[in-house]
């Protein structure tokens, strides 16, 4: 069932829900969608991966920093869609649900490797701080960016994925993680300050 389905292949990414807000349409589409999968229905199963397989593949790469990981960590996040997709209701947007499916399949297969995140780290830095697209001036720039991203330990790259490149807002990133909305706030704000300071200190030896 799976084997098709988890091929590498060009998606075009849907635009629906990008800046955070839902409809009651969109919801119940998801419903639905879901609703399918329950039911075992393939056809289903890979119109979802053709809509969110991408941004779960991204988020699985920006998490692990390894491709090949990444790639088992999407495999083993589909088989827990497919297994358990009559849990879907409705609360949250699909794509929050299926993205805290991936985060905590991907901080499961880190776990042995992370550094953990102490309360100092995060209660270092005001909310606030240097805006990621602020960073970010032109191709060289961006490949610094990703320089400075794999520097960061897999939480705090985390949440900034998911608030600049996912298009999450903090309640959703903080479903996504599990963790308090402050939570979220407090690890972004260290994220941006901390990759501020490494790109600085990269361009102060160009």
């Amino acid at each position: 069932m799976l084997a098709g389905t988890l091929k590498r292949q060009e998606i075009t990414r849907n635009s629906r829900g990008t800046n955070g807000t839902v409809t009651m349409t969109d919801l119940q589409s998801d419903i639905d969608l879901m609703d399918r999968i329950a039911r075992r229905d393939e056809n289903a199963f890979h119109e979802l991966y053709a809509e969110y397989g991408q941004p779960m593949y991204a988020y699985a790469v920006r998490i692990t920093n390894d491709a090949a990981q990444a790639d088992d960590v999407v495999q083993d996040s589909l088989v827990a869609v497919w297994n358990t997709a009559g849990a879907y209701r409705g609360f949250s947007r699909l794509k929050t649900w299926l993205l805290g499916i991936v985060h905590h399949t991907a901080v499961k297969s880190l776990r042995h490797l992370s550094n953990p995140i102490t309360d100092e780290m995060e209660e270092t830095v005001e909310d606030g701080g240097a805006r990621l697209d602020d960073l970010v001036q032109n191709r060289d720039a961006a490949s610094r960016l990703k320089y400075g991203l794999e520097q960061l330990s897999p939480e705090h790259r985390a949440v900034l994925d998911l608030v600049f490149y996912q298009g999450l807002n903090l309640k959703e990133t903080a479903d996504v993680i599990g963790c308090p909305v402050g939570t979220v706030k407090s690890r972004l704000s260290y994220a941006r300050t901390r990759l501020k300071g490494l790109l600085s200190g990269m361009e102060d030896v160009r």
